[in-house]
C-alpha cells in the first residue's frame, strides 16, 4: 500500500479492526512518518474468507495468521523481510480464492497452497522448513491421539462419565471392569496407531467403518470348539497348567466344558462354542445310569457355573451350545466315546438319553436362577430337522422357553436345502459348511469345529448413503469401504497369527494350532 503523502510503498499497519465499510487498517509510512487510514472490502461474490478445520469448526481466513506461519518458516532459515511474507500470503489468498470460489477450504488445503506459492515463488528453503513444521505439528496431533490421559480415563469410568462404561449389558460397574476399561483405552489407541494402516484408522475415527471388539484388535474374535475332541484327550497339555484326563463321569464332563470354555475366553473377544453337545453327553446318561434328576442337576451345574462373572470385566463367558435334538445321521453309526475310549454302543443307541439332557436342559433355562431371572448363557441353538417331534413333551419346553424368554436361536434344515451332515452352527454370526473344511489341514483338534472368526467389520450404510449424491457414487463409496474392511481384517489376521506364535494365546495353541480354518469376516 502506497503512502498518500510520498508515494512511498514502505508502509506497515498499526492498527486494524472490522467495520460496515471493511477492513479498517490504520497505517504509517516507514519514510515519511505520517499515518493514513484505509478500508479494503472483498469483493463477496469472489471471497472466500472461511477455513474448515480439522473438528469440522468452519473459522475465518485469516490472513495474517499465514503470513506469519510465513514468516517464522523464513526465520528458520535465516530470512528477516516480513514484508516478503505479507506479499506471499496475499498470493496464497489470492490462489485459495482462485481454487475454491464458493467453497471452504480445510486448513491441510490452505498449507498445500502455501508450500505451492513458497516453491512457485524460489523460496526453496522456506518451503523446506514449512514442510518440516507441518510434519512436527502432525506428529505432535498423532502422539496427542495415541497418549492415553491415565487420570481422565480412571475418573471417567469410576464416575460413569463415558457412554462405554455401560456399553457392555454382561459387564459389571466393578474393579475388575475399571481394569478392563483403562487397559482396553490403550490397547485400543495401540491398534490404531502401530497394527493399522491410516486409511483404515481414519475411516474407523470418521465413522465410516467400525472396527468391533478393537480394544482385543491383537486376538481373534469367537471359534468354535470340538467336544468330540475333548472326550477323547481331556483338558491340558499347557506348559505349567494342571492336566485333566478324559472324563469318565457326567458331573467330570461338565466341569470340564465349563472350565475350557472359561479358559479359551481369555484368548478370544467373543463366544466360544460347542456343537452336537446332548448328542455327545447322552453316553455318559447311560454309563452312569443316570436318573432324570441326576441329568438335571448336571445341567444345573453347567448352566449356573457358564453365568459365573469369571471373565474380565466381571463378565460371564460368552457361551454357545449348540443341540442337535436327534442324532445327526453322520454320527448315528460312531461308537460312542467315554473317558475317551470308545464303547460297544453308538451314538444311534442314545436318543432317549438325548431326550432326557434336552429336556433338563430347557427346564433350567426356563426356571432361571434362584430369583428367576433369565441366563445370559450359554446362548442356545437347535437344531430343526424333518425328524423334529412337533408334538412332543420336549418340543413343548423348547417353545415355552421361546415363549418366555425369545431365547433359543434355531437352525432350520426343514426346507432350506442345508444338510444338517455337512452344515454346523457354531454361534450367532457363524454357519459352517464341514465340507468345505474337510480337506483342509487341522492341528491335533482336526479342522470339523475348530473354526471361527478373527474380527468383525461394520460399514456405516446410511452414513455412505447420506453423503453420495447418486447410486454410482454410493456404490463406488462401498466399495471402497468395503476393500478397506477386507484389508483391516487381513491385516488383523497376520497380527493374531503372529501372537499365536509367539506364544500370546497358549491355550489357543494348544487346541486349535492354527488360524488357518478361520474365517475373516
Amino acid at each position: 500500500m502506497k503512502c498518500p503523502y510520498c508515494n512511498s510503498s514502505n508502509t506497515k499497519v498499526v492498527d486494524k479492526r472490522v467495520t460496515e465499510k471493511g477492513n479498517r487498517r490504520r497505517r504509517e509510512c516507514i519514510d515519511c512518518g505520517k499515518r493514513f487510514t484505509t478500508y479494503e472490502k472483498i469483493d463477496i461474490s469472489d471471497s472466500v474468507d472461511k477455513v474448515k478445520k480439522r473438528d469440522g469448526k468452519i473459522v475465518d481466513l485469516d490472513k495474517d495468521k499465514i503470513t506469519n506461519v510465513i514468516f517464522n518458516a523464513a526465520k528458520a532459515v535465516g530470512g528477516k523481510d516480513k514484508e516478503e511474507a505479507e506479499r506471499l500470503s496475499g498470493l496464497v489468498v489470492e490462489q485459495i480464492k482462485k481454487n475454491f470460489k464458493g467453497k471452504t477450504p480445510s486448513v491441510e488445503e490452505v498449507s498445500d497452497a502455501v508450500e505451492k506459492v513458497l516453491i512457485e515463488e524460489g523460496h526453496a528453503k522456506t518451503a523446506k522448513a514449512y514442510i518440516l513444521y507441518r510434519d512436527q505439528h502432525k506428529k505432535l496431533r498423532e502422539s496427542k491421539t495415541t497418549f492415553v490421559n491415565v487420570q481422565n480415563t480412571i475418573k471417567s469410568y469410576i464416575d460413569r462419565l463415558d457412554w462405554q462404561v455401560k456399553e457392555n449389558s454382561n459387564e459389571a460397574f466393578s474393579f475388575s471392569g475399571l481394569l478392563l476399561y483403562t487397559a482396553g483405552e490403550v490397547m485400543k489407541n495401540y491398534n490404531l496407531t502401530e497394527m493399522y494402516t491410516p486409511d483404515i484408522a481414519e475411516a474407523h475415527k470418521k465413522g465410516y467403518v467400525h472396527i468391533h471388539d478393537l480394544s482385543h484388535g491383537v486376538i481373534g474374535y469367537c471359534a468354535g470348539w470340538s467336544l468330540k475332541n475333548l472326550l477323547l484327550l481331556g483338558f491340558g497339555g499347557v506348559p505349567n497348567k494342571v492336566d485333566c484326563k478324559a472324563a469318565k463321569h457326567m458331573s467330570t464332563i461338565v466341569h470340564q466344558m465349563v472350565n475350557y470354555i472359561g479358559c479359551l475366553q481369555m484368548e478370544f473377544a467373543g463366544a466360544q462354542a460347542f456343537s452336537s453337545v446332548d448328542t455327545l453327553l447322552a453316553p455318559f446318561v447311560r454309563t452312569d445310569k443316570l436318573d432324570y434328576k441326576q441329568v438335571k442337576q448336571a445341567m444345573q451345574q453347567l448352566v449356573f457355573s457358564l453365568n459365573i462373572p469369571s471373565r474380565w470385566g466381571s463378565q460371564y463367558p460368552f457361551s454357545n451350545l449348540t443341540f442337535d435334538w436327534t442324532v445327526p445321521a453322520d454320527m448315528k453309526d460312531q461308537k460312542a466315546i467315554v473317558g475317551g475310549v470308545e464303547q460297544e454302543f453308538t451314538y444311534g443307541d442314545c436318543q432317549k438319553e438325548m431326550d432326557i439332557i434336552n429336556k433338563a436342559f430347557l427346564e433350567v433355562m426356563i426356571a432361571g436362577d434362584a430369583n428367576g431371572r433369565i441366563f445370559s448363557f450359554p446362548i442356545p441353538t437347535y437344531n430343526l430337522t424333518k425328524d423334529f417331534d412337533w408334538d412332543g413333551e420336549n418340543a413343548k419346553l423348547l417353545f415355552d422357553l421361546t415363549a418366555k424368554y425369545g431365547m433359543p436361536y434355531f437352525q432350520n434344515y426343514v426346507g432350506s436345502n442345508l444338510d444338517p451332515s455337512s452344515v454346523r452352527a457354531m454361534c450367532c454370526r457363524l454357519n459352517l459348511n464341514q465340507q468345505e473344511l474337510m480337506n483342509r489341514p487341522g492341528g491335533m483338534w482336526g479342522p470339523g469345529d475348530s473354526t471361527g472368526s478373527i474380527g468383525v467389520m461394520t460399514i456405516n450404510m446410511n452414513r455412505i448413503g447420506y453423503e453420495a449424491k447418486t447410486k454410482a457414487e454410493f456404490f463406488e463409496k462401498l466399495s471402497y469401504y468395503m476393500m478397506l474392511s477386507k484389508n483391516a481384517l487381513e491385516i488383523k489376521r497376520k497380527v493374531v497369527e503372529k501372537n499365536l506364535n509367539n506364544g500370546l494365546m497358549p491355550f489357543t495353541k494348544r487346541y486349535l494350532g492354527t488360524f488357518n480354518n478361520h474365517f475373516s469376516t
